[in-house]
């Protein structure tokens, strides 16, 4: 097997991790879990999402969040926008760099944005052009690139159509989402192989849920098809509220602990991961659903 010597994790747990939580997340708690997990060596820790709060009602401190966090330096705190609006609040937070999203599916994209795919496109067109103005990066998400919750299995090259259009519009990296979970090896290779004939593989970024299991055997896969970014979330959280039963996104700590085990350079400190984690679940009043987080829980606690 050949691996990538080095790869980048994205840590997502503070916006899509919280984002589907019931119980109310005070803002205290969300900028010790950025400061902790940026302290711990992450390079990029998205920090929220400037979305309306009457759907994500979660999210809707996030100014404030921005505005309290500790910025180190080489750290990315990309922000989610979904609109010109939405950019009028990252540009006002002095946001650095902001994340758009869409869909390969176009029953989960009109669920989730109330909108046809070429409809979020026509939206995003505003919001690249006042990331440029404001020298922001900007990173483009695609959900279901695997299947849909609506419309079932979707074709690996509707997943590169939208990801190639997301790259030329000047999205500097695409993460492909399996945002419910049930992609296995070949499902992602499949459609990585997909997507890399139209946009470089050092563009790619990949972002699993964990719903049937396959999270590590799916990052393991892509690895060796030259995949090097990783989306992954702290204890596991998140899961999406437009895609009923799909879990939480890969616990950062079960990557962290693949990855050590690989020989395979990250920066970010196992530990340090795990008692973040511990700290938000304790606010959350939940147990962490990485099984690497879990197992170190026990071994304190032993």
């Amino acid at each position: 097997m050949k691996f990538p010597r080095q790869v980048r994790l994205v840590e997502v747990g503070p916006r899509d991790g919280l984002q589907n939580e019931a119980r109310p997340v005070p803002v205290e708690a969300k900028v010790a879990l950025i400061d902790a997990l940026s302290a711990a060596g992450h390079r990029a820790v998205e920090a929220g999402s400037f979305v309306s709060p009457k759907w994500v009602p979660q999210m809707a401190n996030t100014d404030q969040v921005m505005t309290r966090i500790a910025r180190r330096l080489g750290v990315a705190y990309p922000v989610l926008v979904p609109n010109k609006q939405g950019m009028n609040g990252a540009v006002e937070s002095r946001c650095e760099e902001i994340a758009v999203f869409t869909a390969a599916s176009e029953a989960f994209c009109r669920k989730n944005t109330n909108c046809s795919i070429d409809e979020s496109f026509k939206r995003f067109a505003p919001v690249l052009e006042a990331a440029q103005k404001h020298g922001m990066k900007v990173r483009g998400y695609v959900s279901t690139v695997i299947a849909c919750p609506y419309d079932g299995t979707v074709a690996p090259v509707k997943v590169a159509e939208v990801s190639e259009r997301l790259f030329r519009m000047g999205c500097y990296e695409v993460s492909l989402g399996d945002t419910i979970g049930v992609g296995t090896p070949a499902d992602c290779v499949a459609m990585v192989d997909a997507v890399a004939e139209r946009v470089p593989r050092e563009k790619l970024a990949a972002h699993f849920h964990d719903t049937y299991g396959q999270s590590l055997a799916n990052i393991l896969a892509v690895m060796e098809r030259g995949i090097a970014v990783f989306d992954t979330a702290v204890a596991g959280l998140g899961g999406c509220p437009y895609a009923k039963g799909a879990s939480g996104n890969v616990g950062t700590e079960d990557v962290i602990y693949l990855l050590n085990g690989l020989g395979i350079e990250h920066g970010v400190d196992l530990d340090a991961v795990a008692e973040a984690g511990r700290t938000i679940c304790a606010a959350l009043g939940r147990e962490p659903a990485s099984k690497v987080a879990q197992a170190l829980k026990a071994r304190l606690a032993a």
